[in-house]
Formats: structure tokens, C-alpha cells, sequence
């Protein structure tokens, strides 16, 4: 009588299990949960990725400072010794409302460029 009542319990609590088991496993396939699972790997992904582009920069910055120190060309940024940079016409718009020189002879027509 006792080993019956033995085994009846060990399948009962068998079967629980294997039932917990296999509900916990079909909860974690639903469509929902496998679209927050790759939602947090994909945001895991992203600060892995912020965080070698990090170390890089960091890493990119030490070597300039030290090639900039076995060269000798760290100067710094107002320096009066270096020439004031320079900016293309091109790229300077016209203050007085006066039309820029390439149109002042001529029209320009796009179709003459081909």
C-alpha cells in the first residue's frame, strides 16, 4: 500500500513539473515575448556598441596625443606664430543683397553643364 501511494506521488509531483515546465517554455514563444527578447538584445547591442565606439575615441585621442608629443606639433589652439584660417569665397554669402559673381555676366542654365 505504501509503495502505491509512493509512486502515485512521485507521478503527481512529475507531472506538475513537466506541466510548470512546459508552460513556462510555450509563455517564453509567444510572438509578444520573443519581440521583448530581441528588443532588450538589441538595446544591449546598442550599448556595446556605444561603448567600443567610446573606448576607440578614447583610445584614438591618447595615440594623437602622443604622436603630437614625438613630433613636437602640439601647438596650441591661438597660437599668434600660425596664420588665421582661411575660409573659401564660395562659402561667403553676400551682406549688401548683391548677387554672387557667376551670375552677374550671364544665366545659368543646368543644362549646359553636360
Amino acid at each position: 500500500m505504501f509503495r502505491r501511494a509512493f509512486w502515485f506521488t512521485t507521478g503527481a509531483a512529475a507531472g506538475v513539473w513537466a506541466t510548470t515546465k512546459v508552460n513556462r517554455k510555450l509563455k517564453q514563444l509567444t510572438p509578444e515575448s520573443l519581440a521583448a527578447q530581441a528588443a532588450d538584445k538589441a538595446v544591449e547591442a546598442g550599448h556595446r556598441l556605444k561603448e567600443f565606439a567610446l573606448d576607440v575615441r578614447a583610445g584614438m585621442l591618447q595615440r594623437e596625443a602622443e604622436l603630437g608629443e614625438a613630433l613636437g606639433i602640439e601647438a596650441p589652439v591661438d597660437d599668434p606664430a600660425l596664420p588665421a584660417p582661411r575660409r573659401a569665397a564660395a562659402l561667403d554669402s553676400p551682406r549688401d543683397g548683391a548677387r554672387p559673381p557667376y551670375t552677374d555676366n550671364h544665366s545659368y542654365n543646368r543644362n549646359e553643364d553636360h
